[in-house]
């Protein structure tokens, strides 16, 4: 211990009655110290540096005293007074100088900082403990919280405009000019706030986070009040809403969960919402430009230009809306939109019935059509809407008048303009934020009300507007609101000019045709906005499904100026929560549901699938629709049989042997006769059968934690389901194997002979089934195991094990349902990778592509056998229905190159998620072939982490992508995409593991400290 901790333990001792352990922190000009007190508590004792001064110390004493009585519950740090009762009490150090001196008790977390993820909920509680301490400092005063000339105050943040000069890059310095103008246009107001004690310095250092990978994280303490001032409050919270904005991969969710939470703590007025974001913008640009001028008083110190980086980021970021930031902050607190919104609501409810016709018809009793992704499959490609296609959208609800929904989430807003980031799972705008009226191309448009032009334009981008006018309407009130009718016939470009008068009722416009409107079938796009700010003329009128609480309130139904009641024109998707509800009460408890929060999925295609709303996900779990979801010919085939017949198999088709040759072109020649059944369960069942009566013997021999199907005989076979709680147990006629298994198991891949001894282990499987009496019918393993977890055996194991196997008079079965029809790319079935040839071969799930079907392919002895004259017959095994399909899916492997796909892309993966391995701790083991991947997850002492995988599994859902887990300890991540994967789509798989990965706790850097200030008292600087 250092002579200077001793000191001050001493002192400890002296004034506190505290025995503890003294532990140095980081303070730029005071002492710091972490106590470790032997009552079990930890403390920071903070001894201010000599001179300093005293009514600034005494103001964050007196402050957090205050909080303390007033508001018990928020996470402030309480100051222990010493034995005489004092709080702050001044202690002669070593040298003899007077030091203030406090105690304070030791907060548990981690700084915000260096909190992954930063999740809307944690920033909602972070805005009701900010709101809320604003309420409890309204009645704290100190002579301290007056600091004339203080830089960090927001009040006096004008200094900046006089500094600008600093700022050598032009076009940064004209950005803050124009922050710096945006403050002066609101300097009037703010001064005319109420003033009042605020913390003043909410920045991700001085936010302390407690929680882990199992636990919803939460605000544990809000620390250092040595900026602290009087102020408005919403100074205070436009601060923190700096801060929590930098580098969020959505800064205008984070900032809005930021004042949603204010709000419910400490209730906002319209007025100060509307000046949050110029005040945010203003703080980090006093921000920059106070590091700048650091910069160049301390030009060796590399800690002042990087703290900018961030604040530059977000500045300089043109993706961000400031101008609809107001609205969209107002919407985050159920605040009128903007002023007059609740007038314009009650006119338009009031005048509902008295609005001139749009068409001059009624529209009362015109049919309602769905474009929505539950309810129709426009268009087929979700990624691209082809001309033909959005000309002929809605054909099927005829070519009379009818309505298309609002709020209803679409998706043929296919282009990548509606796409909100780099991968095709990224968000996308899909809401629908009008109703559409179909009708004959030149049916001609009658204004609702009277008003004015505000815009006309011809759009004539690809699937954009064509002909639109914006028409801008007033309240008796004077409260202004605006209508958009976009798909319209460009003519009316001649003929209307913005500022045009048009009457209620008056003919303006007409309907354009798929040449004239943007591309679409006939329809107008009728649109109501309360505002324009934001939008200006280049208006959405389609929206994310995670903003409606903004576009709601933005551009609400218009159902009123069409005469009609809301509920008629908008749209709810299923209740995700309801289906939840029945699923739990008419499904059994053991159909298992993947997700904390459940996924509805409702479309696909190829390698994507969507939710009720719209939502992209990247599929990289299925196997099952192994050439893809929603595969065009595989729609073609079904329908065109369904239009013939379907029969079984009692009945000769010439679909059954089309497949059956397929089918057979691809595998040894020696496995010759086909059995087609339902599924890979009924597969599995049929070969035990089939080795049975081949061998006249019982037993079978089984790698542990194997999974073959659900019924008595394939549960009996599969330790993955038989042994677990609850299950059967072990039969006496099944023996388990060690899984062969390079990274976990007995050998491991520094041994050259491990092929060959996990081989062995067979022998005393063997022995014990004959000791028994049971004999040996058989051998069946996954050929590479699945739940066992993304297992690859060594080169070499299953021809040892076949050859022991057969020895002992059994037949080898290769369990190919996971691994079969080209998954692996350098091989079209798993036993090939392994040089062996079994006996039986089973296939099923991926070989329909979603349609039930299994299949059983064996050699001629064994099938004669079986023939024992029962006759075998699967209902459905074998129709002509299936038949097609089946033949179609291996077709389609073919006929796009879909083997050579899984290799390429599986190459790709492999590489990437093998630098992910090398990068991360917690990556134990990455394994596999083509796209039948496994990466395994382990905690720091090398055991399976169960519960970072299921942290792991729940972040890749929250980034859009669709993986599964596996293992005993189920803390391996499966990864098995349909094989029409694209480079693209690996590379957002490998771009979102590599960020979830980072946020994985103990495994995670820890980033340099990004103070935009040093301050006494900091514990980080």
């Amino acid at each position: 211990m250092s002579d200077m901790s001793a000191f001050w333990t001493e002192a400890m001792r002296r004034n506190w009655g505290l025995e503890a352990r003294l532990e140095r922190l980081d303070g730029e000009y005071d002492l710091n110290f972490r106590a470790c007190a032997t009552n079990g508590q930890d403390y920071v004792l903070k001894v201010m540096r000599a001179g300093c001064e005293a009514e600034l110390v005494d103001l964050q004493v007196q402050a957090l005293a205050h909080l303390a009585a007033e508001a018990p519950g928020l996470p402030f740090p309480k100051v222990f007074p010493d034995l005489s009762g004092v709080l702050l009490p001044e202690i002669a150090d070593a040298d003899g100088q007077m030091r203030l001196v406090w105690l304070l008790e030791c907060l548990p977390g981690e700084c915000y900082a260096r909190v992954a993820p930063k999740s809307e909920d944690l920033i909602l509680k972070l805005g009701r403990v900010l709101g809320a301490t604003d309420r409890a400092l309204e009645r704290f005063s100190h002579a301290g919280l007056q600091r004339a000339g203080f830089k960090w105050d927001l009040m006096q943040a004008g200094w900046v405009a006089d500094q600008l000069g600093a700022i050598a890059d032009p076009s940064r310095q004209a950005l803050l000019a124009e922050i710096c103008d945006g403050f002066a246009a609101i300097s009037g107001q703010l001064v005319g706030l109420p003033k009042q004690a605020l913390h003043n310095d909410a920045n991700d250092y001085n936010i302390l986070v407690e929680g882990a990978l199992d636990k919803r994280p939460s605000v544990s303490g809000l620390i250092d009040l040595g900026d602290m001032c009087a102020a408005p409050r919403i100074c205070d919270l436009a601060i923190a809403g700096a801060y929590v904005v930098l580098d969020h991969p959505k800064p205008e969710h984070a900032l809005a969960a930021l004042v949603r939470g204010y709000h419910a703590a400490n209730r906002l007025r319209p007025d100060e919402v509307d000046l949050i974001w110029p005040l945010l913008c203003m703080r980090l640009a006093v921000s920059v430009v106070n590091s700048t001028l650091m910069a160049g008083e301390n030009p060796d110190d590399p800690y002042v230009t990087i703290s900018q980086a961030p604040a530059w980021r977000f500045l300089e970021n043109t993706e961000i809306n400031g101008g609809l930031m107001p609205a969209r902050l107002r919407a985050a607190c159920s605040l009128p939109v903007t002023e007059g919104a609740e007038r314009i609501h009650a006119y338009l409810s009031e005048h509902r019935g008295q609005f001139a016709q749009l068409f001059e018809q009624d529209l009362s009793d015109v049919p309602m059509g769905s474009l929505s992704v539950e309810n129709c499959t426009w268009p087929q490609n979700p990624f691209q809407m082809p001309l033909a296609e959005a000309a002929r959208v809605g054909e099927e609800y005829g070519e009379g008048v009818w309505l298309g929904y609002y709020n209803e989430p679409r998706l043929i807003y296919a282009e990548p303009g509606f796409r909100k980031g780099p991968w095709k799972a990224s968000d996308r705008r899909t809401v629908h934020l009008a109703v559409d009226v179909f009708a004959p191309a030149g049916t001609v448009l009658h204004a609702p009300m009277s008003g004015r032009v505000e815009a006309v334009e011809n759009r004539n981008a690809h699937l954009d507007y064509g002909g639109v006018v914006i028409l801008h309407h007033e309240t008796p009130e004077g409260d202004a609101f605006y209508t958009l009718y976009g798909h319209l016939d460009p003519e009316v470009c001649d003929r209307l000019k913005p500022g045009d008068p048009v009457a209620q009722g008056a003919a303006f416009a007409q309907l354009g045709d798929a040449a004239q409107n943007g591309g679409w079938a006939p329809h107008v796009h009728f649109q109501l906005a309360l505002a324009t700010d934001g939008m200006q003329t280049n208006w959405p009128g389609v929206g994310d499904p995670d903003e409606m609480e903004l576009w709601h309130a933005l551009c609400p139904n218009p159902a009123a100026l069409l005469n009609l009641p809301d509920d008629k024109v908008f749209y709810r998707p299923t209740d995700k929560q309801a289906i939840l509800k029945g699923r739990h009460d008419h499904f059994g408890g053991n159909l298992s549901l993947t997700y904390d929060d459940p996924v509805m999925l409702v479309r696909g295609w190829k390698h994507h699938m969507f939710d009720e709303w719209g939502r992209p996900y990247l599929d990289a779990y299925n196997n099952v629709p192994h050439v893809g979801h929603a595969h065009p010919r595989i729609q073609a085939v079904a329908a065109d049989q369904l239009r013939r017949m379907n029969s079984n198999t009692r009945y000769l088709h010439p679909a059954q042997t089309a497949f059956a040759d397929k089918l057979l072109s691809k595998l040894p020649d020696h496995l010759s006769v086909c059995f087609f059944v339902n599924s890979g369960t009924e597969a599995n069942e049929l070969a035990l059968r089939l080795a049975r009566a081949h061998t006249s013997a019982k037993g079978i021999v089984t790698p542990d934690h194997g999974y073959h199907g659900n019924t008595n005989a394939a549960v009996a076979i599969s330790a993955y389901k038989f042994n677990k709680s609850g299950g059967i147990g072990q039969a006496d006629w099944v023996e388990l194997v060690e899984v062969a298994d390079e990274y976990r198991g007995s050998f491991r891949r520094n041994d050259p002979d491990r092929a060959r001894k996990y081989a062995d282990l067979v022998d005393p499987a063997i022995a014990a089934l004959q000791d028994r009496g049971q004999g040996v019918a058989g051998f069946i393993a996954e050929t590479f195991p699945s739940v066992g977890g993304q297992i690859i055996p060594p080169i070499g194991y299953l021809p040892a094990v076949y050859e022991k196997i057969r020895a002992a008079g059994g037949v080898c079965i290769a369990d190919e349902v996971q691994t079969g029809l080209g998954r692996l790319g350098a091989y079209y079935f798993g036993f090939e990778h392994q040089g062996a040839l079994p006996d039986i071969v089973v296939m099923g799930k991926p070989i329909g592509n979603g349609h039930p079907l299994g299949v059983l392919v064996t050699t001629k002895e064994i099938a004669q056998n079986f023939d024992n004259g029962i006759e075998f017959f699967s209902t459905f095994g074998g129709s002509t229905l299936s038949c097609r399909i089946g033949k179609e899916v291996l077709d389609i492997v073919d006929d796009e190159g879909l083997q050579d796909n899984a290799h390429a892309m599986g190459v790709r993966l492999m590489d990437g998620l093998r630098q992910i391995e090398g990068d991360f701790a917690c990556v134990g083991d990455v394994r596999g072939m083509g796209l039948f991947l496994g990466v395994e997850l382990i905690n720091p002492d090398g055991s399976e982490g169960t519960e970072i995988c299921k942290y792991v599994k729940n972040r890749m859902r929250d980034h859009r992508i669709l993986i599964g887990s596996e293992g005993p300890k189920d803390n391996i991540l499966k990864i098995r995409p349909p094989l029409t994967i694209e480079a693209d789509d690996v590379d957002m798989i490998l771009w979102a593991l590599r960020d979830v990965l980072a946020e994985v706790g103990d495994y995670a850097p820890a980033p340099a400290c990004d103070h935009d200030h040093h301050h006494a008292g900091c514990g980080c600087c």
